[in-house]
């Protein structure tokens, strides 16, 4: 058994295409709103690269039309396993872009909900931070920050333990003022789903996720001046230890 699947975003984002193109066809613009650190050597036959946590994809590039459109995935696991993207842009009059997103794939096995579910949540808070980075950050480029805190027993408790350390008195919601330490960085609650909370500041993107294997992971893009993953991931890692631990 298993489960085919095909998801679409589409959003109108005040961006040129050619701002649209670097933040999804560079290796840079990628690492500054997707997750992990990624590479891009790009033209069809090409590949995508990422790194996240132990996590090591590789995509072939199957499209690959500048300013307009590029495609990519991974080839199929034995177990029939897989994973596309597609970025469809079109420009707009005024300098805005259309950007849409197609994710397809097959996830394998009678336990595929739960992973779907996650994947789903996860793709949600990704897109949207895309549409924040090309509203807010385009052609800045962020130090990405990935780091997994301890296992989480009771998630509820965990948003409302995030929320109590945003400066909120219950799980945060969309819209929200928060303040984001460390740092004492003042930020505004721009995605909430079930799995995923995501909170703007002026000079970065901080995102909270409920790890597929139980941990709290923060997911930022962080484009402070003189930013330096090493010292923001010891940073969070404190964090999350303090928070959740």
């Amino acid at each position: 058994m298993g489960y085919e699947f095909e998801l679409t975003d589409t959003a109108e984002v005040d961006a040129t295409p050619e701002q649209v193109w670097a933040a999804i066809a560079t290796g840079p613009g990628i690492d500054s709103w997707f997750m992990g650190r990624n590479e891009v050597d790009g033209g069809t036959g090409g590949v995508v690269r990422g790194a996240f946590g132990e996590y090591r994809p590789e995509h072939r590039i199957r499209d690959w039309a500048p300013l307009e459109k590029i495609s990519y995935g991974e080839e199929p696991a034995p177990d029939g396993r897989k994973i596309a993207y597609e970025f469809l842009v079109e420009g707009r009059s005024g300098g805005s872009s259309v950007v849409r997103c197609v994710t397809s794939g097959f996830l394998p096995g009678d336990d595929w909900e739960d992973e779907f579910e996650a994947m789903v949540a996860g793709g949600e808070l990704f897109f949207r931070t895309l549409v924040e980075y090309l509203t807010h950050f385009a052609g800045r480029t962020a130090v990405p920050v990935t780091v997994f805190g301890p296992p989480v027993g009771d998630w509820d408790e965990a948003w409302t333990r995030l929320g109590a350390a945003l400066g909120l008195s219950a799980r945060p919601a969309e819209g929200d003022r928060v303040r984001i330490e460390p740092g004492g960085l003042e930020g505004v609650v721009f995605a909430v789903n079930g799995q995923t909370v995501g909170v703007r500041t002026a000079d970065a993107m901080f995102r909270f996720l409920r790890g597929f294997h139980g941990a709290m992971v923060v997911c930022h893009n962080v484009f402070a001046p003189g930013a330096d993953a090493e010292t923001e991931e010891k940073t969070w890692s404190e964090w999350l230890n303090r928070v959740f631990g």
